[in-house]
């Protein structure tokens, strides 16, 4: 099992870049692959982008790609979001989650354990 913890949200304008962190707990970090999801008020949970177990490979949602970086540090148990540009859109509460099965990556039942979320509000 593992807990996972975000934190770096908070309140920034437009244009303006945020990072965001996940640890996880355990000495199993590096079997996870993880991901981040999103989710604004009134508005279903959205799968943001995803990361492999070792970091080799990413896939992005429309939404944010060329904008946002995610990586992680196994060393660390930590996965990044780095937030380039923010738009008003972009306002939600971000939550980071693990899993370690297989199966379509951009769906909430695809993992297993998520964080509490960190909330990221992006003034226009």
């Amino acid at each position: 099992q593992v807990q996972l913890v975000e934190s770096g949200g908070g309140l920034v304008q437009a244009g303006d870049s945020l990072r965001l962190s996940c640890a996880a707990s355990g000495r199993t970090f590096s079997t996870y692959s993880m991901a981040w999801f999103r989710q604004a008020p009134g508005k279903e949970r959205e799968f943001v982008v995803h990361i492999s177990t070792r970091g080799s490979s990413t896939y992005y949602g429309d939404s944010v790609k060329g904008r946002f970086t995610i990586s992680r540090d196994n060393l660390k148990n930590t996965v990044y979001l780095q937030m380039n540009s923010l738009k008003p859109e972009d306002t939600a509460v971000y939550y980071c989650a693990a899993r370690q099965g297989g199966g379509a990556i951009a769906t909430i039942r695809g993992y297993d354990y998520w964080g509490q979320g960190t909330q990221v509000t992006v003034s226009s």
